[in-house]
């Protein structure tokens, strides 16, 4: 009887009572009146039937359903994000870390301080003043060991239905962004080096030849003669720099031209014939076989790698008197290997991780006494790159070595898969 009367006293009754009344005028028209009585009798039994198993709605325990139900979405949510996510409260100690966070910092740990995680200053300072202010700040942190790495920190103030503050961390990967950064400073570094050398050279030639030198007709020779030399190093290092900045804005987009890369070997020697004569160099090319061997590529790319490496091969092993190219084919790999070798000085080893970088000479003053801009391996490994292929260096150096330095390109051959 409790629960009829707490029934009565609820909103959903006056539904109920409603639904009586129309029922009632409805059988009360349609019907004869002991049907009529019987039908009422019965709706009314059936109100207080469904008020004695009516039970109030729980507030608390549907709030507590939701609340329940909430973080596991929330949870789920945060770990498929990437990024380190962590939530403290305003005592700085952590109350949740996503996947990540508890990845890239093992000491991250609930109800411990943010201190235990992190004990960059910067950081604890900038998460300090976001407490104070409710300001968000954003501040960077990098990590040396094992690995370099760079971080930005967004440490963000918000407040929950209760009013009380959290505090969201989250932390974003800006290694690559960083290294993009340091190499692109260090490509106007060089670039500008490399370039103003020549210029204040020619400048200084100029003033001279109007100056002390301006009757001596010996000095104009020798002079102009220099200037000659310094602006085509300029020229050079332009042209470099736009092949360079060409190659790398297509390195994305694979080639799509068959090109047979014995008739681009066969050509790049007969160029360099002249050159090698000049220098008392024999080339010698040697191919298991003479067929066309074509590959998905860039003709003018790929002609562009392989005068580079035999160019170089000319100039720098020079003392040796010879180079040899040989053309042999990776039936495993399905990959054509086109390897450049001379008989010179070699390449110390400590050079050659890095001589595929922008501006990196092995020797400065004997790259620039053979006319090199140090961009010529760097234009090849992203020719190389684009083509889907490799790029291996050797040396084996020193008085008794086999050979001075031999470099090796593997490009796939072109079937139907690569079609």
């Amino acid at each position: 009887m409790r629960k009829f009367i707490k029934f009565v006293l609820s909103g959903q009754f006056l539904h109920v009572l409603v639904l009586i009344i129309c029922l009632s005028t409805l059988i009360l028209n349609t019907a004869s009146k002991p049907v009529s009585i019987l039908l009422m009798l019965l709706a009314i039994f059936s109100a207080y039937t469904l008020g004695c198993n009516w039970q109030r709605p729980d507030k608390k325990t549907d709030k507590a359903k939701r609340l329940d139900v909430f973080p596991e979405h929330l949870n789920a949510i945060l770990n498929g994000i990437s990024d380190p996510v962590i939530i403290l409260d305003t005592r700085a100690l952590v109350t949740y870390a996503n996947s990540a966070a508890k990845v890239r910092l093992p000491n991250c740990q609930e109800n411990d301080p943010f201190s235990f995680c992190l004990r960059d200053p910067a950081v604890l300072e900038a998460l300090e003043k976001t407490i104070i202010s409710g300001e968000p700040i954003s501040v960077h942190y990098s990590e040396r060991t094992p690995i370099e790495r760079f971080y930005e920190l967004m440490i963000s103030s918000v407040q929950d239905t209760s009013r009380r503050g959290n505090i969201i961390i989250l932390m974003r990967d800006i290694t690559r962004l960083q290294r993009m950064e340091n190499t692109r400073a260090d490509f106007v570094a060089n670039a500008s080096h490399e370039l103003r050398t020549p210029l204040a050279s020619i400048i200084g030639f100029i003033e001279t030849l109007q100056g002390p030198a301006k009757s001596d007709l010996k000095a104009h020779e020798r002079f102009l003669k220099i200037m000659r030399e310094q602006a085509r190093r300029m020229s050079r290092l332009v042209d470099d720099l736009l092949s360079l900045s060409r190659i790398e804005l297509t390195e994305h987009v694979p080639p799509k031209d068959s090109v047979d890369m014995i008739s681009v070997v066969k050509t790049i020697i007969d160029t360099l014939q002249g050159l090698a004569h000049e220098r008392g160099v024999k080339i010698k090319l040697e191919t298991s076989s003479n067929e066309p061997c074509f590959v998905l590529g860039d003709r003018d790319e790929l002609l562009r790698v392989i005068e580079n490496l035999i160019e170089n091969a000319i100039k720098y092993g020079q003392s040796g008197r010879r180079v040899d190219v040989d053309i042999t084919y990776q039936n495993t790999a399905n990959c054509i290997d086109i390897a450049i070798k001379d008989y010179g000085e070699g390449i110390e080893p400590q050079h050659i991780p890095r001589l595929t970088e922008r501006f990196y000479r092995a020797s400065i003053d004997g790259s620039r006494e053979q006319g090199g801009t140090g961009l010529g391996l760097a234009i090849v490994k992203h020719i190389v790159t684009r083509h889907k292929g490799t790029l291996r260096i050797e040396s084996a150096g020193g008085q008794n070595a086999e050979f001075g330095a031999r470099f090796t390109v593997s490009i796939p051959i072109l079937n139907a898969k690569n079609v």
